[in-house]
């Protein structure tokens, strides 16, 4: 699938394979304080964005500390992994070159946060690549609701129908569809769970994104 003018694209899970970051940090912040990681823990944070994270965590575990200091407690426990660590899903760069080339616009809706975000572009060459970035923090509502790639497509200046979205989570794929966008659903190891339903709900799947580069 060409996007026709913009392709949109997540970050954690869909174009880096930085979910195991996340887990570790669910994990050894929880345990820090003698909290047991559940499911259901796991399974919220992973469609909210940062914020709304942090106060959902001290709200269910009726924590101490502010919702600013756990958000600064997580940045600095995944921010090393991200700025060194962290890499591309195979084919990923080819592919984002490959759409600069064929002059398509890219945009990145994402709920991570510009500390982690931007040092993970640069060590991984693509400083610059995307046209905009924009993070759910500023739409204020999570991938549920399609706010956040209506947000992007606006910033990039193309309409909703003319945009193609990559995800890896569920949420954000049916969002995304709900307004007309056309969807491609990237597999990550923390979305097997639900991959047999994400196939009925994605126009297209990959497993690499060398499925999507031209073949000669």
């Amino acid at each position: 699938m060409k996007p026709k003018k913009a392709a949109i694209f997540d970050l954690d899970g869909t174009l880096v394979d930085s979910m195991y970051v996340w887990s570790k940090v669910d994990e050894d912040f929880l345990t820090q304080r003698g909290i047991p990681v559940t499911k259901e823990y796991t399974d919220k944070m992973r469609s909210m964005f940062f914020e709304t994270a942090a106060a959902y965590t001290k709200e269910t575990y009726h924590l101490d500390e502010t919702v600013e200091q756990i958000m600064q407690v997580w940045l600095d426990m995944a921010h090393e992994e991200y700025a060194h660590h962290v890499r591309l899903k195979s084919g990923a760069g080819a592919y984002l070159r490959y759409l600069k080339e064929q002059g398509v616009l890219l945009g990145m809706a994402t709920s991570n946060n510009p500390y982690l975000l931007l040092p993970c572009l640069e060590h991984n060459g693509l400083s610059g690549v995307m046209d905009c970035i924009c993070y759910t923090s500023e739409v204020g509502v999570n991938k549920s609701n399609p706010d956040i790639y209506v947000y992007t497509a606006g910033k990039l200046g193309v309409p909703v129908q003319d945009c193609v979205v990559f995800e890896d989570i569920i949420e954000g794929l049916k969002s995304a569809a709900s307004v007309g966008m056309q969807t491609v659903a990237v597999y990550d190891p923390s979305n097997d769970p639900y991959w047999k339903e994400i196939c009925t709900v994605a126009h297209r799947t990959i497993r690499s994104y060398q499925e999507l580069l031209p073949t000669e």
